[in-house]
């Protein structure tokens, strides 16, 4: 199967033959409660990522650590052998804890092991994508990358991965990694009313690198702000859609990757692509994210 939908536009990432439609698919929620075991309805979840390539997404973010292992294994089961033209994009960088916590995964094994699990578990013999991820919990820290990522660009020498991103990372550890190899994409936190990488994203956009938010509304309840109801009410959509909508058009090089393990939901955000915010919406959307003025 070939892919012809271009959801929401494409995007090619840099120093690669791979354009991705701007709409692609989280694979977080596949796996079960806190994304710990297997997911409550692994039929559904099959279905979901059926759907996914059928409505023409190209692009799939996934981890071995979702599970952990769970994720990838439902991947592998519902769509391997993959249909030509599907990117799937795994991070490392992190393990699971037996209590559920989510821990740094950075020494120079768990690095290789971390590529070595997402192969096994994903069927590949090689990894189109890996993201280093670094920082805490939910945002960047400060601090060096080059030894764990020079263990990755030892390993993409070796075929085992093709090209590398990074996620969770600041402006300063962006310009740090392209010294040890390219960068093709960065994930970080960023939504309509967390938009502290602004100027990051724009001087991606100047580098042609692709940049993908990760939780587009994490840590922010649509309830929360009325201004993203009122607008989401007179779309007649979901204030997630217009949230999704406003992220398509704040930079050509952001690629969406919202996540759901329900089959509703899903197509509530591949609709997405067809929404076209008029300037003044927009102009109350930005309102949300700006800091008053004491």
């Amino acid at each position: 199967m070939a892919f012809e939908n271009k959801l929401g536009g494409n995007f090619t990432l840099p120093g690669t033959s791979m354009t991705l439609n701007r709409v692609g698919y989280g694979a977080m929620q596949l796996a079960g409660p806190q994304v710990w075991g297997p997911p409550r309805d692994a039929e559904e979840a099959i279905a979901v990522l059926r759907e996914v390539v059928a409505a023409g997404v190209n692009h799939i973010d996934t981890s071995d650590f979702y599970g952990p292992h769970v994720t990838n294994q439902i991947i592998k089961q519902a769509l391997h052998p993959y249909p030509e033209g599907l990117v799937i994009v795994t991070k490392i960088g992190a393990r699971r804890g037996e209590d559920k916590s989510w821990l740094h995964a950075l020494s120079r094994q768990e690095i290789t092991d971390g590529v070595h699990d997402n192969l096994r578990n994903l069927g590949l013999n090689a990894l189109d994508v890996v993201n280093l991820r670094v920082g805490g919990v939910m945002g960047p820290s400060e601090g060096s990358i080059e030894e764990p990522l020079t263990v990755l660009a030892e390993l993409k020498r070796q075929g085992l991965i093709r090209h590398i991103g990074l996620s969770n990372v600041t402006p300063w550890q962006l310009a740090e990694a392209q010294k040890i190899t390219e960068i093709v994409c960065i994930q970080n936190l960023y939504n309509v009313a967390h938009r502290k990488d602004d100027s990051f994203i724009d001087d991606l956009a100047a580098q042609g690198i692709a940049y993908v938010p990760f939780f587009p509304l994490g840590g922010f309840t649509p309830l929360q702000s009325s201004a993203l109801d009122t607008v989401a009410a007179s779309l007649q959509a979901t204030p997630m859609q217009v949230a999704l909508a406003w992220l398509l058009q704040r930079s050509p090089n952001i690629l969406l990757i919202p996540g759901t393990s329900s089959l509703g939901h899903l197509r509530e955000n591949l609709g997405v692509a067809e929404f076209q915010l008029l300037p003044d919406i927009v102009a109350v959307l930005d309102s949300i994210g700006q800091v008053p003025t004491p």
